[in-house]
């Protein structure tokens, strides 16, 4: 995953957002648009999220986090199923060394309990090999479900207060987030969905508070450089307010 530099004109900096999650949808879709089986769509899918990666890495994004599996996946048929484990082992063999070349961190989060053996292997693997980089971090929500982050994270906090290293009084929002699977990194600025479907799908629940939404109706396979640059511009356009007044905001910009 080479990011290599373009002559196209970057995002200011200034408004680039620091964390972009993705809903990739779409692969499905694609493929009965195409005339192909739904696997033909999910392999299309990794091209995407390759541009994808290129394109953040090369304008500065810091965390981009990619639902790549939601727990309610499961549902679908097993060859489907199988097909997309087979294609996600696939790529952590073969692309993780270019992630790490790259200098990106790679992180996997989700309920790894369901997964073979050998897939949970390989993503200790690969998380081990590319924890030190620091030039971006790639989130993969795998078997992740926005619920499920919520609960375990109350379970442990739960826990805490049952042995007696906390008091009820001392659980706060800063506690709990603390516990969720990326409560250490930065909440997500921009979250988009391909595909034209307009709802989180259980993603991301508790960090998606004040995050700007885009929603594309190009097809995951489809969402290409060029798609993920529109988005980010859209983004560079937003006055993001937090629940502040037009008047707090400018007043906040003049003593800048």
């Amino acid at each position: 995953m080479t990011a290599q530099i373009t002559a196209e004109i970057p995002v200011m900096a200034d408004n680039c957002p620091r964390h972009v999650a993705i809903i990739m949808d779409g692969n499905n879709r694609w493929a009965k648009a195409h005339r192909l089986k739904g696997v033909a769509g999910h392999k299309a899918g990794v091209d995407a999220v390759k541009a994808v990666v290129e394109t953040c890495a090369r304008e500065g994004v810091e965390v981009l986090t990619l639902f790549a599996f939601s727990s309610e996946n499961w549902r679908r048929p097993k060859d489907e199923v199988s097909a997309l484990m087979r294609l996600f082992l696939i790529a952590l063999e073969r692309e993780v060394r270019k992630l790490h070349r790259n200098n990106i961190r790679l992180r996997i989060i989700g309920d790894r309990s369901a997964f073979n053996p050998t897939l949970q292997e390989h993503m200790e693997k690969a998380e081990t090999l590319t924890r030190d980089n620091t030039a971006m971090t790639l989130v993969i929500a795998a078997n992740y479900g926005g619920h499920w982050d919520i609960t375990q994270a109350t379970r442990k906090v739960a826990e805490q207060v049952r042995i007696g290293q906390l008091e009820p009084s001392d659980i706060t929002d800063d506690l709990i987030q603390q516990h969720l699977s990326i409560g250490d990194l930065p909440m997500p600025d921009l979250m988009i969905r391909t595909a034209g479907e307009q709802r989180i799908s259980n993603f991301l629940l508790w960090h998606l508070a004040y995050t700007e939404f885009y929603f594309s109706s190009v097809y995951w396979p489809d969402f290409k450089a060029e798609e993920m640059r529109k988005a980010l511009e859209a983004y560079s356009r937003r006055q993001r307010r937090f629940g502040q007044t037009d008047d707090q905001i400018a007043a906040r910009a003049s003593q800048q």
